[in-house]
């Protein structure tokens, strides 16, 4: 018997599976992701499983929320980019200096013109010098040119002088994205190389234990259209593996359900993902997949992504007065099962003034060395505290507010996490979850409560009435995922009013949840029906304890179908190998078309022949992709963007055309029929 085993390390929890020829779950577990040593994490899920399954491994493949997350959260590892030809307004455009501090985002003289013309020379001795500045301060470089789509000579030398310098990542934007739009790009790139530290982290931790359990097996990521990247792939295009997780749990979840048109709604600890599934396949988000408030240029699965989940912070703030998200925090239920010597000093706070820093405590979460080599004294000795257990920040503050700073600073540079209150927390205390410590859970929720009442003059929960005050906190968390099935069912039907659409969604949500009816209306004029023809299908850790009420309330019918928690180590495994080539033709003159490629633009005076010259480049780029990452007889298709302008005097004017080439096939040895 041949077996595949999915892994998929999220936020919270590391899943895993083995699945047989008929694609069958044999065997599931799962164990709590380590953000701070992966290693331990994937090790302790993978030795729950059979001994002597594990032999019969014949693939292993990996989804992951990580990089998502660290879009989501802000976080990542410092990144220098270099921009040659770019202008302050592009470089401001872009974004780059909201998630960079400004002296690692250099531009450079350079660029091209729409046609490949170079604009200006590289100044090699300003670029030597700006990566040597840089190399000491980040962990990966990124590369973006103007219209280096259209020539990518200047890319590629500035690349070929990173790697002469230094041994770090580097990437270029062209090999990214084939779009136009340099600012747009030049984010792409900066966000790929800001993910490779902790995908390279990842597969490292992944391939030991497949060592150590003697598991010799080819192993591959699952990107974030669905389909499968070899680990090379991954590593040098780990911004490929955005969303990754969310598309794993929408081929999960519709194997598992059956169901060709669903809504998929995936909720793990930092975030909740939704997608929509019609006859069967996810539709694709061609121009970039938004994750938060970025967009970077990957070709992904249509997900709506928000900060809502298990851990999701509950803060004072919003129309309600209370918000969740989009924050991660370790829910004290967790911190309480897994340290139990806190639960003291819970109680010591509790019986205590009550001030912002009660329910705080500090742990490690990663383990960026090019962060931790920028640490003050201080704050290594700071860092060092945390190895053994957490730290209770309040404590801190009172006996040494330099480390108190140093603790903060850790924490904004995602070193550290602290503790808080969570959903989590909330279902714990209301008993709809048992998995960790309620006793933790419930001396948090006191502390929030009073926190809530003393700092903030919030809440009106009777005598401390903590089931009160969980389940509003219960009710919130499933009315915000009511208005973001309402909120993708709006975009799903091209109906997003910009600005307006926050208060449509609101109305619709209200009138879905109310039935239509108003105080006064016996009858109502307005009955609305949401998704009559569309389940949800929940999958996720924490999905079993929100989705019934929700599905209830809407009136949608719920799946929750078995191993629905481990929907994404199951999805890993059940993709097949994709690669696309392709490559642009237009026609800046009349009667001259021009191929762009590489840094070797071509040109031709009909477009049937440089449209036959680009069909042949990508179908043998696309196949020989494919096989190199492992596909078995890839099948390769062609499919065309044009675009075409009319003019009143000439007609229909030809402007360019994409040749795209698809190239799909099974990994490895497993079934043509799980294609």
């Amino acid at each position: 018997m041949s077996l595949r085993l999915g892994i998929d390390t999220g936020g919270t929890f590391t899943d895993a599976v083995l699945v047989d020829d008929s694609k069958r779950i044999v065997a599931a577990e799962k164990s709590l992701t380590t953000r701070f040593d992966l290693l331990v994490g994937i090790g302790d899920v993978i030795a729950k499983l059979p001994e002597a399954l594990l032999e019969q491994v014949s693939m292993v493949s990996l989804s992951t929320t990580l990089t998502t997350n660290s879009v989501v959260e802000g976080l990542g590892a410092p990144v220098g980019v270099l921009l040659p030809g770019y202008s302050d307004s592009q470089v401001k455009q872009s974004g780059l200096l909201d998630i960079l501090p400004a002296q690692l985002v250099v531009i450079l003289e350079g660029g091209f013109d729409a046609v490949g013309v170079e604009l200006q020379p590289l100044n090699y001795d300003a670029i030597r010098e700006a990566i040597l500045k840089l190399q000491d301060q980040v962990s990966a470089f990124a590369i973006s040119s103007m219209f280096g789509t259209r020539n990518s000579s200047h890319e590629n030398a500035i690349k070929a002088l990173v790697n002469e310098l230094t041994d770090m990542p580097v990437i270029c934007g062209y090999e990214l994205a084939s779009s136009l739009g340099a600012p747009r790009r030049a984010l792409t790139a900066a966000l790929n190389a800001r993910m490779v530290p902790p995908i390279k982290e990842l597969i490292a931790s992944a391939l030991k234990i497949l060592e150590r359990h003697h598991i010799d097996a080819p192993l591959m990521i699952v990107k974030g259209d669905g389909s499968l990247a070899s680990m090379e792939n991954a590593i040098e295009k780990p911004i490929g593996t955005i969303l990754s997780g969310p598309a794993a749990s929408v081929i999960g979840a519709c194997q598992l359900s059956g169901l060709s048109n669903a809504i998929v709604a995936d909720m793990g600890g930092t975030t909740t993902d939704i997608a929509i599934v019609s006859r069967g396949q996810p539709e694709l988000c061609a121009d970039g997949a938004r994750i938060g408030g970025w967009q970077p240029m990957v070709e992904a699965v249509r997900v709506s992504s928000v900060g809502l989940g298990g851990d999701s912070e509950v803060r004072f703030g919003g129309p309600a007065g209370l918000s969740i998200g989009p924050r991660r925090v370790v829910p004290t239920s967790l911190l309480g099962h897994l340290y139990p010597e806190i639960i003291p000093k819970l109680e010591a706070q509790l019986g205590g003034m009550v001030n912002a820093r009660s329910n705080r405590f500090v742990m490690r979460l990663e383990n960026n060395q090019a962060l931790l080599r920028q640490l003050t004294r201080v704050e290594r000795e700071a860092w060092d505290t945390l190895s053994d257990s957490p730290v209770e920040l309040d404590a801190v503050v009172l006996g040494n507010r330099e480390y108190a700073r140093a603790l903060a600073r850790l924490k904004r540079l995602g070193l550290a996490i602290y503790s808080g209150f969570t959903p989590t927390d909330a279902v714990h205390v209301l008993g709809i979850n048992s998995h960790w410590n309620r006793d933790a859970a419930e001396l948090s929720a006191r502390l929030w409560m009073r926190q809530m009442r003393y700092l903030y003059g919030f809440g009106n929960w009777q005598a401390g009435d903590v089931n009160q005050a969980c389940t509003q906190v219960y009710e919130l968390v499933n009315a915000t995922i009511s208005r973001l099935l309402i909120e993708v069912g709006l975009n799903d039907s091209k109906l997003d009013g910009g600005s307006r659409n926050i208060a449509i969604t609101e109305l619709l949500t209200r009138m879905v949840l109310e039935g239509g009816q108003g105080d006064q209306a016996a009858s109502p004029l307005f009955k609305l029906e949401f998704a009559a023809d569309y389940p949800i299908v929940a999958v996720g850790a924490p999905a079993a304890s929100y989705y019934r009420d929700v599905a209830k309330r809407m009136h949608i019918d719920l799946h929750l179908p078995e191993h629905a928690d481990v929907a994404n180590a199951y999805g890993a495994v059940m993709g097949s190998i994709v690669h696309r080539s392709q490559l642009t033709v237009t026609q800046p003159q009349f009667g001259t078309f021009c191929l762009f490629r590489n840094d070797h633009p071509q040109h031709f005076t009909t477009l049937d022949a440089a449209r036959k010259c680009a069909e042949e480049i990508v179908m043998y780029e696309a196949e020989q992709n494919a096989i190199s990452a492992g596909a078995k007889n890839p099948q390769v298709t062609l499919s065309y963007q044009d675009t075409h302008v009319k003019d009143n005097i000439d007609g229909e004017l030809f402007l360019e055309s994409v040749i795209i080439a698809t190239a799909i096939g099974p990994a490895c040895d497993w079934r043509a029929s799980s294609q």
